[in-house]
């Protein structure tokens, strides 16, 4: 039987650390992609998700559990998120790979989906990180905690410490924000904060780049 987070966080304050790396397998792919998605760095997103979970095993026994644990982890992620920007004193930067590796894409596509549909796919996902380079640090956090990590308004308002309202007037103007940066790439997206799409849905070449 499966343990819930909420058991596992129990038997981890009394120093059960086989229960606290059952958290860390459970969470680890998550607090990595919040963190890859908000800075943009593979390197600095896995030391800000090791640091993360350093110190959750630091801070366990003060986990009152007022929140869920997932929420708790996101809010140290951020906050570690936060700090490295300011520390590099720049906008989070998202590297793409200088080319692509069909072999390796042909491993990894499912069985319904063709080697070019796979390539188009990864080139649309480039193009909305790049694209999330212009958003400020408030609306881009609230389009990866919404559109990639599916958190509901309320617990990104609470990670955020803002009102319900703001979040969604973040969230409306990120996705605003993104659809212009997408169509600017000759990308026509039906993306927009009035339908919640993601910003990887929905998208095709105009039939001028075709």
């Amino acid at each position: 039987m499966t343990c819930t987070d909420e058991e596992l966080v129990a038997r981890s304050t009394h120093g059960d650390a086989d229960s606290f790396n059952q958290l860390i397998t459970r969470w680890e792919r998550p607090i990595y992609a919040l963190a890859y998605r908000v800075i943009g760095r593979e390197e600095d997103a896995r030391d800000v998700c090791q640091e993360t979970f350093l110190r959750a095993f630091r801070g366990i026994g003060a986990f009152k559990g007022q929140a869920k644990f997932s929420s708790w982890l996101y809010r140290i992620a951020l906050n570690l998120c936060r700090d490295w920007i300011r520390r590099e004193r720049r906008t989070p930067v998202v590297q793409a790979p200088e080319g692509v590796d069909l072999t390796e894409l042909a491993s990894q596509r499912g069985p319904a989906e063709s080697v070019e549909d796979l390539v188009a796919r990864q080139d649309m996902s480039r193009l909305v990180a790049m694209a999330m380079r212009v958003l400020s640090d408030e609306q881009r956090t609230a389009v990866v905690l919404k559109e990639y990590q599916g958190l509901t308004f309320q617990e990104i308002a609470d990670l955020q410490g803002c009102p319900l309202s703001t979040v969604k007037t973040r969230l409306y103007q990120g996705l605003t924000l993104l659809r212009r940066q997408l169509e600017e790439a000759g990308i026509h997206s039906s993306v927009g904060a009035d339908d919640g799409a993601a910003p990887s849905r929905a998208v095709s070449r105009r039939p001028s780049d075709i």
